[in-house]
């Protein structure tokens, strides 16, 4: 019986390690075949035809974008179709459709034809300007993808080629008052072969050149009319058998054609091996911009917020240490003689002990909701850019961003029914239903108030911003559905444990507060307790929003995870030291003025979101 038992452990001792091998196998296929931001890789052949797309319109002058098809533009046969998009994309006002530009892999094209649209009325003194032409003056730009790879944007003069990772390229121009369309693009498309697959490949790099070229045409072309249309000032790649793709030098002698009547829509398709360019890091310069921002500038604002975390961190050592010590020292040693005939009073914080735990004397309720909501809000920001900095919210994986803010917040939805409730019922609280239904559409409620507001300002400028009804009732179904009932099961443990107990008792009667120098007052603190912790992130946030106004890539989490985390220990060293002064000065009501000391940090926020925008439209 022993030597059965043996054997069977053995066997089952090897079936458990062939388990393990099997899958360790599996995972080394998985992480082999996966690419960490989210997008598997697309190989093309000779031939295969690659489809362009087109996005929404983004301007940095408004943050209203516009559906492409909004203007007149060449649309595919049978109209265009809409790519199935995730929720974070419909949030972000991404429209993303198919288009009548024809690539093939490999196959080089000169000047081909789209189509003839008429771009409506001329603009003059006491016309109604068209959409395009608002459009153009208000430099909105195209954005285009090509295998989930956005376009970059290549310019050129007299001097200087530049290329732009960000923003895609302009739909038109002004000159001299009068609004231009840039009718021609040349696309510029860099490939590399598949690893081992010798007739297989990948795209890595989108480039767009848009020109400007008035085509005249012949035979009374219209909109409607099929096939090749004749081109009576031909350029050298417009020419039969060109095989000259459009370059600078050639359209720089032609008149560019205006936002008006007629317009040939053409283009050129150049395809180009780079072996330089892996498909793993074809977004690596537009995630940096092409080292648009160097990361030297990231280090100098780590640095000038490490100063202002050791400047407090000394301030608290120096004075609450130091002056805690003298405290302690002077109250636990033993009275002399002189002393008790004197009969020193006590002065200072050991005066406040019996009513330093008091409940807040203005709405414990809310303060309990303000900081459970907080705490929801905390983890939720904690763990978003955890994720990113791990390259898990990729930009190649569109929304993804936005997708993981809003699943986190609801998910969160228990730990701020949590806190509500443990810290309500430390209050000595009894409206608990009152208390958890607040926290569950409190926050959630104003934002969504506001958002549906901007929804309604965004549908009245025609912009593809303007949420669908569809998505607005997935946000409701996330809103009560999950996170509602998160908070209340959240909230359901947090009135099952014990109230938070503290190191003394509360007295039955308040005690009398003594009147408040002016540098204790809640201007004053709620001025400087808030601008240290912004002035310790204020540089990344003014690159986030940045980001956001001109339409580009923030893509250094890893920097804002330093920033963050420089932040709270701020937050938490500005709040310990004013609470000291304030029980210092027998003042108890330090609840409310702990929360708003760090809170207050928000209010500059709009100062830095306003210079940023300026300094973006400048």
């Amino acid at each position: 019986r022993a030597s059965i038992d043996s054997s069977r452990d053995a066997m089952r001792g090897t079936m458990a390690m062939k388990a393990g091998l099997v899958g360790l196998l599996l995972c080394g296929e998985m992480t082999q075949a996966f690419y960490l931001p989210g997008v598997n890789p697309q190989s093309f052949k000779e031939g295969d035809p690659v489809k362009l797309k087109v996005n929404k319109m983004t301007s940095s002058q408004t943050q209203f974008a516009i559906d492409y098809y909004k203007l007149p533009f060449c649309q595919p046969e049978g109209g265009a179709r809409m790519d199935n998009e995730n929720l974070g994309e419909f949030l972000a006002g991404d429209r993303i459709d198919s288009s009548p530009y024809i690539l093939e892999f490999k196959k080089e094209m000169y000047c081909e034809q789209v189509c003839v649209k008429n771009l409506g009325r001329a603009d003059g003194k006491g016309k109604t300007k068209t959409r395009l032409v608002k459009t153009i003056q208000h430099n909105y730009h195209n954005n285009w993808i090509v295998d989930n790879l956005s376009a970059a944007s290549k310019s050129e003069d007299d001097k200087t080629i530049t290329t732009r990772y960000w923003q895609g390229f302009r739909v038109g121009y002004m000159e001299n008052g009068k609004a231009y369309i840039n009718n021609h693009v040349n696309i510029e498309l860099m490939y590399h072969a598949v690893e081992g697959k010798q007739d297989e490949f990948r795209i890595v790099r989108f480039t767009v050149e848009p020109f400007s070229i008035r085509h005249e045409l012949g035979g009374g072309a219209s909109p409607e009319e099929d096939g090749p249309i004749e081109i009576k000032n031909k350029i050298a790649s417009c020419r039969k058998g060109s095989m000259q793709h459009t370059s600078y030098d050639m359209v720089q002698t032609k008149q560019s054609q205006p936002a008006e009547g007629h317009a040939l829509f053409t283009y050129d398709v150049t395809w180009i091996e780079n072996k330089n360019i892996t498909w793993a890091s074809r977004w690596d310069i537009y995630l940096s911009m092409d080292e648009a921002i160097p990361a030297k500038v990231h280090w100098l604002s780590i640095g000038n917020s490490l100063v202002i975390v050791f400047v407090l961190s000394a301030m608290i050592a120096a004075i609450l240490v130091r002056n805690l010590r003298r405290d302690f020292a002077r109250y636990n040693r033993l009275a002399t003689d002189e002393e008790k005939q004197e009969d020193l009073e006590e002065f200072g914080w050991k005066l406040v002990h019996a009513d330093v735990f008091r409940p807040p004397s203005f709405s414990p309720l809310l303060l309990a909701v303000a900081c459970g909501t907080g705490a929801q809000v905390l983890c939720m920001s904690l763990l978003t850019i955890i994720f990113s900095a791990m390259g898990f919210l990729s930009p190649a994986n569109r929304g993804a961003l936005l997708m993981a803010e809003i699943f986190l917040f609801v998910m969160m939805g228990g730990v701020a029914g949590y806190v509500t409730a443990r810290l309500y019922k430390t209050f000595k609280g009894k409206s608990w239903q009152r208390a958890t239904t607040l926290t569950a559409v409190g926050f959630p409620g104003m934002c969504f108030a506001f958002f549906f507001l901007m929804d309604l300002l965004a549908v009245t400028q025609v912009s593809s911003n303007a949420v669908p009804f569809a998505t607005m009732v997935v946000i409701l179904l996330l809103w009560f559905g999950i996170s509602t009932p998160l908070v209340f099961f959240g909230a359901y443990f947090g009135y099952k444990q014990d109230a938070i107990e503290f190191p003394v008792n509360t007295s039955s009667i308040p005690r009398q507060i003594p009147d408040q120098p002016w540098f204790m007052g809640i201007p004053f603190t709620l001025g400087i307790g808030g601008i240290l912790p912004f002035g310790a992130c204020f540089v990344e946030l003014f690159f986030i929003l940045s980001s956001v106004w001109m339409n580009q890539y923030y893509y250094v989490f890893g920097f804002l995870m330093l920033v963050f985390f420089i932040l709270i220990i701020t937050c938490a060293e500005i709040t310990v030291l004013f609470c000291y002064f304030q029980l210092c000065g027998e003042n108890y009501h330090w609840w409310w003025r702990s929360f708003s000391t760090a809170g207050s940090t928000a209010l500059f926020t709009p100062s830095c979101t306003s210079g940023s925008l300026r300094l973006t439209r400048s």
